[in-house]
């Protein structure tokens, strides 16, 4: 018996807001600056795999006084590999590396 297969477009704005619901909590910001990088739609696996960034605060400052001098960052954008199935779950979450 042939299962019916579901359509699994979404909108650009539809991936974005589910990625941001599930990574929300991964920075400490009130505004973390979500952004979506790419998109591509993955027939085979009936997923999208989306590029998201967000904002997070440098944790890693240099205790030197001179710091405040140079160009040190107060936040850092991180980049996430993030796939989404058919039923707009996140059924994968990855470092993002532009190499692949």
């Amino acid at each position: 018996m042939h299962k019916p297969t579901k359509n699994i477009t979404m909108k650009l704005n539809e991936l974005l807001e589910i990625a941001k619901e599930n990574l929300k909590d991964l920075s400490t910001l009130q505004n973390p600056d979500f952004r979506l990088e790419q998109a591509e739609l993955k027939g085979d696996k009936k997923t999208w795999e989306i590029v998201v960034s967000y904002l997070v605060e440098n944790t890693n400052k240099r205790g030197n006084p001179l710091s405040a001098l140079t160009s040190e960052f107060q936040f850092l954008r991180l980049y996430k590999k993030v796939e989404i199935n058919e039923n707009k779950d996140v059924v994968g979450f990855y470092i993002f590396n532009n190499r692949e």
